[in-house]
């Protein structure tokens, strides 16, 4: 009898698991997605009110309030940013309520990698706590890239 409740248990811990890593795929899908249609109630309210926003460049920390006044202009004008999430790479605390996650990005930059943590609030909803974007560079570019920095 124990072993079939522990089997029970360990079925729906496991379907558990997959139905989070599709809610949060759907949240974040939801929150590009709203960028791309410059849906900025969307965007914002998918964010922590203490959510901190990290860009590409390296004076590009803002916390939500910041992040918001920078992107408002791209929103108003129907012209946020239109990133496709792929190979994105979810992890899950043992409490069920952190996630981080990274993934690639395409761009108008080329490949772009994000990376965030989300947490659940006391209302069951998902919230991103910090969103970090990063231009990549091909490994064997780089040489060329730290002299294209170094000449600017």
């Amino acid at each position: 009898m124990k072993k079939l409740l522990m089997a029970a248990f360990l079925c729906y811990s496991l379907s558990s698991l997959g139905q989070t890593h599709e809610d949060v795929n759907q949240f974040i899908n939801k929150w590009h997605q709203a960028a791309s249609d410059a849906n900025a109630k969307v965007f914002f309210e998918s964010m922590a009110d203490h959510a901190i926003y990290i860009g590409t460049d390296s004076s590009e920390r803002w916390n939500k309030e910041e992040f918001f006044s920078f992107a408002k202009p791209y929103f108003d004008q129907g012209k946020a940013w239109d990133f496709k999430p792929y190979d994105r790479d979810i992890h899950i605390s043992s409490s069920g309520n952190i996630i981080w996650f990274s993934e690639l990005l395409d761009t108008w930059m080329g490949i772009c990698r994000g990376s965030g943590v989300l947490s659940k609030t006391k209302n069951n909803e998902w919230k991103i706590e910090q969103y970090h974007l990063s231009v990549t560079v091909p490994n064997e570019l780089i040489d060329s890239f730290i002299k294209l920095i170094e000449e600017n």
